[in-house]
């Protein structure tokens, strides 16, 4: 479906074309940019809004952007990827913002300035925070908040710089705006399950606080999710990498771990439908399973010899199945591992960036799953922890696997691994995404889910 371009009446037509040749050379630099390796051959604009004026010492735009790319070899047509970005200009930057550069335009209504990444500026970070505060409404630009938190003005804003697919400013350690970089029209789970999670008083996730929104041709999009900031957490991966480098037991944090995870599980299935995943849905998603063993194999010949047994994790699913047995399928995170855990300092977890993986549609993220996929990327990503120390400690992994799960079972009245099969499905699934993915970007880690498929390929499940 064809996109209008919203905008506000004082914003320049010639505004996208004297920011083109600039964004073909920045745009793919940005570590959020997700059509790496094809060339971007122009844009298109989805929506402009200009926030401050040009013509002062400082402009502000907020645009949606469409990258237009080449599909990839042998892949289907790609219309392109949506993109949010706050765009200011000013006649020469200081030398602070100099990460911000974008470039100089040579002509259009930005000629003869300086346009850079406005969310390194305190300026239009605290703009974002007001309008958020105030409720705004500026074009088709949507600012809301829960009427039952409060947002203070005066938070020094700070522009996280260890963000991937998204950007987050952190506003004087109270609160943290995490904004979305690539768009797309629906309900995003990165704000849907939190909200439900905070009607259900789950304390495991931060509530939203506020969101922005784009209302854009009767589609509705989500931009970005105000969140209180946990002040002073380490995130799990950094933990759990501190505490293998002093060589200390980390099985108490991975079973409380375990237990959050469930308290989550528990709030989804109360807040949200649930489903009963039967024979046709489970040979639906043992067939995906191993479409992509076979194309993860074809691209990775060292995944070749351990195919047979890997497809055997998959097939011995589908026979439950057939036999009759039923799994129940219901919300769930999506994107589970370490990284997506906060460690507060009382040492207490909270679970956060429910948007799922960033590369797979929006429907499919939101469709309900069994549990124990959530439950396999987190025992893949102890296994990653303990294949990432410097000196290696024997049998790491397995106490944290098993303590997590027995903490889920703690919560939840059931361990993961009285499910042996749906279990060993995921996290074979898990690994050959992995395989694929190390095989592209990392060869050097690729040993570390090989290591995985030789145990998985197994049929006794170990």
């Amino acid at each position: 479906m064809s996109e209008a371009v919203i905008h506000t009446a004082t914003t320049s037509p010639g505004l996208l074309a004297s920011l083109d040749p600039l964004l073909r050379e920045w745009l793919p630099r940005q570590r959020w940019f997700a059509g790496k390796g094809r060339p971007v051959t122009g844009f298109s604009l989805v929506a402009a809004t200009e926030l401050v004026p040009t013509g002062g010492k400082l402009s502000l735009h907020h645009l949606l952007v469409r990258a237009h790319q080449p599909s990839a070899l042998g892949g289907p047509a790609h219309p392109g990827d949506t993109y949010q970005l706050l765009i200011g200009e000013r006649e020469a930057l200081p030398p602070r913002l100099a990460p911000a550069l974008i470039g100089h335009a040579q002509d259009g209504p930005f000629a003869g300035h300086t346009v850079y990444d406005a969310l390194y500026d305190a300026r239009p970070a605290e703009l974002l925070l007001e309008a958020l505060r105030t409720g705004a409404r500026i074009g088709g630009l949507r600012f809301e908040r829960d009427a039952h938190q409060e947002i203070r003005d005066g938070l020094v804003p700070r522009l996280m710089t260890a963000e991937q697919s998204n950007s987050s400013i952190v506003y004087g350690d109270t609160f943290i705006l995490k904004l979305l970089r690539r768009i797309v029209p629906g309900v995003n789970p990165d704000l849907e399950l939190p909200l439900a999670l905070a009607r259900e008083g789950c304390p495991r996730v931060p509530a939203p606080t506020g969101w922005l929104r784009a209302e854009l041709a009767g589609q509705s999009y989500v931009l970005g999710v105000l969140q209180p900031f946990v002040q002073g957490a380490s995130d799990g991966w950094e933990l759990a990498l501190r505490e293998l480098a002093k060589g200390e037991d980390f099985s108490a944090e991975a079973r409380e771990l375990g237990r959050a995870t469930a308290e989550v599980h528990t709030a989804l299935a109360r807040a949200l439908p649930t489903v009963t995943l039967g024979h046709s849905q489970v040979d639906l998603l043992v067939d995906g399973m191993i479409e992509r063993l076979d194309a993860a194999a074809q691209a990775v010949p060292a995944l070749r010899p351990y195919a047979p047994g890997l497809r055997s994790a998959f097939t011995a699913l589908a026979d439950l199945a057939a036999e009759g047995r039923t799994w129940t399928a219901q919300r769930i995170h999506g994107d589970l591992h370490l990284g997506q855990c906060l460690h507060s300092p009382a040492g207490q977890w909270s679970l956060i960036d429910f948007e799922g993986e960033p590369s797979k549609p929006l429907a499919e993220r939101r469709m309900p799953q069994p549990i124990g996929r959530d439950i396999a990327g987190m025992l893949r990503s102890f296994d990653y922890a303990a294949h990432s120390a410097e000196v290696p400690v024997p049998g790491w992994a397995e106490t944290c696997r098993a303590a997590y799960c027995s903490g889920y079972a703690d919560v939840a009245g059931r361990d993961p691994r009285t499910d042996p099969v749906l279990l060993r499905a995921y996290e074979t699934d898990k690994a050959v995404y992995e395989v694929l993915y190390e095989a592209r970007h990392r060869p050097d880690w690729l040993p570390v889910p090989l290591s995985a498929v030789r145990r998985l390929a197994s049929p006794d499940l170990s």
